[in-house]
Order: C-alpha cells, then sequence, then structure tokens
C-alpha cells in the first residue's frame, strides 16, 4: 500500500537507512551508551518493580499468558515478547529513574533495553547485535522526536509517540527485516501509538505509556514481518504522523546519517531521580547554596558551576548556606517555556517527579537532589517544605538558542536576608552525552538501585559486569539468568 510518488516514502528511507548501517559503522562510544542506558534501565527496573502501578500491569500480562518467549526481570516468570518488553519497561519508567533525551525527555533508553533484551533473547541474538539495535533504535526514535519537539508537547502529546519507533527499529533490526518490512513497522507504529501528555506528568500514566510504546513497537515489527501492510507514507502525508503532531525541519530526520549518532550527543543517564528537566536546575540551587556557603570557587556575587562543571548531583558534607537564611530562591531556567515545573509540597513518588521547587528547595538544604528524595518521609521535611515556599520563577527567562528547551538547563539566585546574594548556573546535568557520561556514574547508580529488586546481593555485581561486557557476549543467556534469579 505505497502511495505513488517519486521519493519514497519516509518510512521506507529510514528502513534503507538503517539496515545500510554495519556494527562496524558504529562509534565505540555509542555501544558504550547503549551498554549505560541498559545499566541505567536495569538499575530503574529494580526500583520500580515493586511500585503499584508496575504490579498491576505485571498482574495483567502474567494473568493472559502466552507463548513463553521473554524474560520478566527480577521476577522468574517468561510472557511473550510484546507483554515481556511491557512489564520490563513499566517497571523501568514507575521508578522515575530511567535516562532521557536532552531534547525532549523522552525515555528512549527504557524502550531500546526491554525491547532489544526481549527480542533478543528470543531470537539468540549476541550482545555485540543487541547494542547494535539499541543504537539503531535510538538514532530513529531521537530524528523523528527531534522533527517533533516542541510542538507535540505544547499539542499535548506524551513521548512514546517517538519512542515507539525505538521499539520497533530495535525488534526489526533483531528480527532480521528487510527493508520493506521494516519500513512497514514504521509504518503500523505511527498509526497504532497514543498517550497524553498531561496524563503522564500527574499519574501512573506515564510509565503505561512506555509499556505501550514497548509492546506496540514489537507488534508492529512482527506483523510486518507476516506480511501486514500499512500506508507507507503516513508519517509524511498530509493529515498524517507528521502534520498531526508539528514537525518541522522533516528533511532532518533523513539527513546527513552516520554523521553523528545520538545516542552520544543526547543520551543523558539520570543520576537523580525525577523529571529531567529538574536536574540541571537542581545542580545550580546546590551550587549557589555551596557558593553561600563559601564553597565552590564562588565570585563576589557567588556564582558558580556555570558550565555545569562544578556542581554534585548528590548530597555532600560541603559547606553550605543555612536555608533559614534565605529570603527569596529565585529560579531562572530553559523550562519555564515548556509551562513544566509542577508544583511544590509533593507527597508521592509522581508529584514529587515533577515539582521543581521540591528538586529545588531539597537541592539547596541536602547540598543536591538524590534518590532519597523520593522517599515520602523526606518530601515532609519541614525545612524543605518552608523552603519550597520561597521559591519563584523569573517572570522574563532568557530566550532559548533553539527549540530544545530540556538541553538549556538555569539559573538558582538566592537572595539572603542580609542582603547577600548567590547564584549558582548549570546548562546541563551530570550524565548527559554533551558534558560526558563517566561509567563510574553509572556504576554507582546501579550499586545503589539494583539491589532493591530483591536479588540474591551476588547477583547485582554479576549483572552489572554481564552489561559492562556485554559486546562479548555470544546470547543474552547468562545475563537474562541473573535477571531472573530470585
Amino acid at each position: 500500500m505505497q502511495s505513488p510518488s517519486l521519493t519514497p516514502p519516509l518510512a521506507r528511507q529510514l528502513a534503507e537507512l538503517v539496515l545500510s548501517t554495519r556494527h562496524g559503522d558504529l562509534p565505540a562510544l555509542s555501544l558504550e551508551h547503549a551498554k549505560m542506558s541498559l545499566a541505567s534501565t536495569l538499575a530503574s527496573a529494580a526500583v520500580g518493580y515493586g511500585i503499584e502501578s508496575a504490579r498491576i500491569v505485571r498482574e495483567l500480562d502474567v494473568a493472559d499468558g502466552g507463548t513463553a518467549a521473554a524474560a520478566l526481570w527480577f521476577d522468574g516468570g517468561r510472557l511473550p515478547l510484546a507483554s515481556a518488553a511491557r512489564v520490563n519497561a513499566v517497571a523501568s519508567d514507575a521508578a522515575a529513574s530511567d535516562d532521557s533525551d536532552m531534547r525532549s525527555i523522552a525515555h528512549i533508553g527504557t524502550i531500546i533495553s526491554s525491547v532489544a533484551l526481549a527480542v533478543g533473547e528470543r531470537e539468540g541474538a549476541g550482545g555485540r547485535d543487541v547494542l547494535t539495535a539499541m543504537v539503531l533504535g535510538y538514532e530513529v526514535a531521537g530524528r523523528i522526536d527531534e522533527s517533533l519537539t516542541p510542538v507535540r508537547m505544547q499539542r499535548g502529546f506524551h513521548g512514546s509517540y517517538a519512542t515507539v519507533f525505538g521499539a520497533c527499529i530495535a525488534a526489526g533490526v533483531l528480527l532480521r527485516l528487510d527493508a520493506r518490512q521494516l519500513a512497514q513497522a514504521i509504518a503500523l507504529s505511527a498509526t497504532s501509538i497514543g498517550g497524553m501528555a498531561i496524563a503522564a506528568d500527574t499519574s501512573w500514566a506515564r510509565e503505561y505509556h512506555a509499556g505501550l510504546a514497548a509492546s506496540t513497537g514489537i507488534r508492529a515489527a512482527l506483523a510486518a514481518q507476516c506480511g501486514f501492510e500499512s500506508e507507507l507514507a503516513v508519517l509524511e502525508r498530509p493529515r498524517g504522523f507528521l502534520d498531526a503532531l508539528g514537525g518541522q525541519a522533516r528533511e532532518d530526520i533523513v539527513r546527513d546519517w552516520g554523521e553523528s549518532w545520538d545516542i552520544v550527543t543526547d543520551l543523558a543517564i539520570k543520576l537523580m531521580p525525577g523529571a529531567h528537566p529538574f536536574h540541571a536546575t537542581a545542580e545550580a540551587a546546590a551550587n549557589a547554596a555551596r557558593a553561600g556557603g563559601g564553597d565552590c570557587g564562588s565570585d563576589t556575587n557567588g556564582e558558580s558551576g556555570t558550565n555545569g562543571t562544578n556542581g554534585t548531583a548528590g548530597t555532600g558534607g560541603a559547606a553550605r548556606i543555612n536555608p533559614g537564611d534565605i529570603a527569596r530562591v529565585v529560579v531562572s531556567a530553559a523550562v519555564q517555556w515548556t509551562n513544566f515545573k509542577g508544583d511544590p509540597h509533593p507527597r508521592n513518588l509522581v508529584d514529587a517527579a515533577h515539582s521543581l521547587h521540591y528538586f529545588v528547595a531539597a537541592a539547596i538544604v541536602d547540598g543536591g537532589f538524590s534518590w532519597q528524595h523520593m522517599d515520602e518521609a523526606r518530601m515532609a521535611d519541614p525545612v524543605v517544605a518552608a523552603l519550597q515556599d520561597k521559591v519563584e520563577f523569573d517572570p522574563a527567562p532568557p530566550p532559548l538558542p533553539d527549540r530544545f528547551p530540556h538541553r538549556h538547563g538555569g539559573t538558582v539566585t538566592l537572595h539572603m536576608k542580609d542582603g547577600a546574594v548567590h547564584r549558582g548556573t548549570c546548562i546541563m546535568p551530570r550524565g548527559s552525552g554533551a558534558r560526558g557520561i563517566a561509567w563510574r556514574d553509572v556504576e554507582d547508580k546501579f550499586l545503589h538501585l539494583f539491589p532493591q529488586a530483591g536479588l540474591a546481593p551476588a547477583t547485582t555485581e554479576a549483572c552489572l559486569d554481564a552489561v559492562v561486557h556485554l559486546e562479548r557476549a555470544d546470547s543474552l543467556g547468562l545475563l537474562v539468568r541473573l535477571l531472573s534469579r530470585r
């Protein structure tokens, strides 16, 4: 069902670009980032496994049953491909600790990880092939979502509208689809996905969308493999996918393929939980607080961390400011242009993950925002609560240099009761590709979060080692066994 045209449909162009790319064409750093994304996804899923939303989806899919094709992480059970990927993706996204894309905060890593492990397990793929599929899935999802940013979000559509393409490409590559089949998988994914941003910002719908993207992409690839056909030009035709979601710079979706890789340039591993657009601002808040305490090499105005290199994501013992001495906390952040700030005084994980007031106040009080701040008891801390009421926003934040607000951070200015002013700025948070992702940080995250899945203690180190050396593995057997052992 291909519409007549002199130019191949965009879905076909993408399919041919993907299938023309071999493992040897990919830079080593892209494969390292794929492993980092996988480690981050597993760590987040370990926390999310016990969350109520993840339990509900897991029990629903287990009750449906079906051909046991792929493992459920941390469970020991097995389900069909799409169901297993859905359950695992929901667990990772539920904890709000998976990675994000710096352009749009779409959680591409969760999707490509859950899908590639499920399909790779069934197909007997080696580690190198799984990592290649992840890089290619990230690339297509990132290119499409870059076109959709920021209009997609402004129109109310969630990131699942783009992450589904990461799923169908990762699945299609590992299923060895040909160009015609892979193009149909892309087209079917475009016409199958859904998800509203407002629901994701305020409820468990966020992780539900992650599961939907993973399962929909796999089902599209499987349907295409069996010969199912859709409108191949659904992406670019009038009233099609790009029109509906506000696609811009559409020619860039296929331009300069292979010149750079999105998983290198735009992947960001969360080194603190919650909404990624707030991470740089939380670092800026911690920088300002340390500057006020005489630390971090502040100048006479207390400005520090202007390029994000001086801040830390976790709590620390360096000298910090007394929160009671603060009169006002003024935030000037790129995220203000998105109306994505949340409300103060969160009382659960969903609210905390989307509250910029909480991120900023907690980072000032504790010297950084970290995993502990998703604890409901920590959310009720009276010192943090009092400071949240002093947070206000710049009425005229600086204009954005481009249309990608989530990669431009923010500034936090502390106005003290004695008239002093201390300022911190962070453009991109630690763990972002442009700033450089350190394995040490990823490993620290993994070692901190992964044990919460309840596996045997020795399994944590063994799983991490399996991921770090995944490209050497002839199959996913060892990693799957470790993830399934209870």
